[in-house]
């Protein structure tokens, strides 16, 4: 089919985007993620630093993504400011030297403020596709994210079809924007499985500035096999759900899922799939990932909504050649549907997501290092977070060969504030905070959650400070960080 869209290279493609853009780019994790064009912008900015010019842009994606967009406009120092989650160490070195502006933010709230004019004008839309018709019908590839808000509200598109991703992805994907105030209506999705939009996104032909043609694989790497701390924390939450259901407070037909993305959130997927008290069940999340498939497969899990399909590539050559199967089990939708607060507190979903480290009254910190350097961002985790019917956070007791304590007196950091958490699981077992105050959710952590080489120093400053509703000492609340800084490890001694 003839397309009226001009032709081109990545080069070619690279060569309308000019410095000072804000460019908002397809991927929510490596899935769907630009590839070409943003490597050609690189080497771009690379010759333009050569020739003494300046050349850097405001990145904008759904989320993280692969090695060709972070990777190659970081390694170039092409990257002026990035949001609103990324995951690629150059990039990730670059924001904490101070040498790129990062601001965080909750993932359902980008596409709005896009519309809303709060992050300036999206100058060009580079997004990735299966497929463009002559009257600009876009079906896109194995994300949503963000990319029909991109599509729809910036001055230009440049389109990367990637014929790795064959067109009969038509009908994966389920597209609605909603209004902005005072003019917007509930989002009318009531049950997991329901579609509310279209399979497309449809776009105004004459905004499409060029077409690249590609063919890529997404830059998903292979996850690891669960060990024996992840395949613990992993029974824990199935037991701890189990349990909820033998108590009637999780109805006996289940709820949806939530899971953030990662090793852990596998070994929680299967510990769950394996548990014979936890009935088959649906997911309605942000990422689709490898242990989602092998449910689907086993016939564990009905259905799975997600805005990325985050698979390793032999999943995804699975996928592609049993289309038909999946496409009855699952949905790609725009990340502020997945995420939507509305949504979450409709459908009744339980979340589960892993810590960088809690502490002992309930606060946890997703994002920094040591209270200081970036590591990837919130993400999703607090727009499910704080309107789950059932909050559960996940960390190994534990890290790096036992010298850090993710369970510590006060968090380096805050993300999501103990009126959000509900519940803490490590390998070590199950701290349940409904209902209790400070310090007994204190005593509950450090009983249930800490590693053993910590509990005697947590326990200790428990019963050292007193007074007040939240006991907790200002001069001593930083001490296993500060030890840490020092000496190269949390623990006394």
């Amino acid at each position: 089919m003839s397309l009226p869209f001009p032709e081109m290279t990545a080069q070619e493609a690279a060569e309308l985007i000019h410095d000072g853009y804000t460019v908002g780019f397809s991927g929510f994790t490596p899935a769907g993620a630009a590839k070409a064009i943003p490597r050609a912008i690189a080497e771009r900015a690379k010759a333009e630093h050569a020739q003494g010019r300046p050349f850097k842009i405001g990145v904008i994606t759904g989320a993280s993504t692969g090695e060709s967009l972070d990777g190659s406009l970081a390694e170039a120092e092409a990257v002026a400011w990035r949001t609103p989650y990324q995951s690629n160490a150059t990039l990730r070195k670059s924001i904490n030297a101070g040498k790129t502006h990062f601001f965080d933010m909750h993932l359902s709230l980008l596409q709005q403020w896009i519309r809303y004019g709060f992050l300036g004008k999206v100058h060009m839309a580079v997004v990735e596709a299966a497929d463009v018709t002559p009257d600009g019908e876009i079906t896109l590839t194995t994300s949503v994210g963000a990319a029909n808000t991109f599509l729809l509200h910036a001055d230009k598109i440049l389109l990367e079809i990637n014929s790795h991703h064959p067109t009969e992805l038509y009908g994966f994907h389920d597209i609605f924007e909603p209004e902005d105030p005072p003019h917007r209506r509930e989002i009318p999705l009531y049950a997991t499985r329901q579609r509310c939009g279209e399979a497309v996104v449809r776009v105004d032909p004459s905004r499409i500035a060029g077409v690249v043609f590609t063919d890529e694989k997404d830059e998903v790497g292979e996850f690891k096999d669960a060990d024996e701390v992840t395949s613990r924390i992993g029974r824990n939450v199935a037991d701890f759900l189990a349990g909820e259901i033998r108590a009637g407070r999780i109805p006996s037909s289940f709820l949806p899922i939530q899971s953030g993305v990662g090793n852990i959130a596998n070994a929680v997927l299967g510990a769950m799939g394996e548990h014979p008290e936890i009935p088959r069940f649906e997911m309605y999340s942000e990422v689709i990932q490898d242990s989602v498939i092998d449910l689907m497969e086993a016939d564990n899990l009905h259905f799975a909504s997600g805005t990325s399909l985050t698979v390793s590539p032999r999943v995804l050559d699975n996928i592609y050649n049993n289309l038909d199967f999946f496409r009855r089990r699952m949905v790609l939708r725009p990340q502020e549907i997945t995420n939507n607060p509305e949504i979450v507190r409709r459908l009744g979903i339980i979340s589960i997501n892993t810590a960088i480290e809690v502490d002992i009254f309930g606060n946890v910190n997703s994002t920094h290092i040591m209270g200081s350097n970036m590591m990837n961002g919130i993400g999703g985790s607090g727009d499910f977070t704080r309107n789950a019917y059932i909050s559960i956070f996940t960390c190994p007791s534990a890290a790096k060969g036992g010298k850090i304590s993710p369970i510590v007196p006060l968090c380096s950091h805050l993300d999501h504030s103990e009126h959000s958490v509900q519940v803490v699981i490590t390998e070590q077992g199950i701290a349940d905070l409904r209902g209790k105050d400070p310090l007994e959710r204190a005593r509950e952590i450090v009983k249930h959650c800490s590693h053993p080489d910590y509990r005697e120093e947590l326990s200790g400053y428990i019963k050292d400070v007193i007074g007040g509703h939240t006991p907790q000492s200002l001069n001593r609340a930083f001490n296993m960080h500060q030890r840490f800084l020092e000496t190269g490890s949390m623990k006394e001694g």
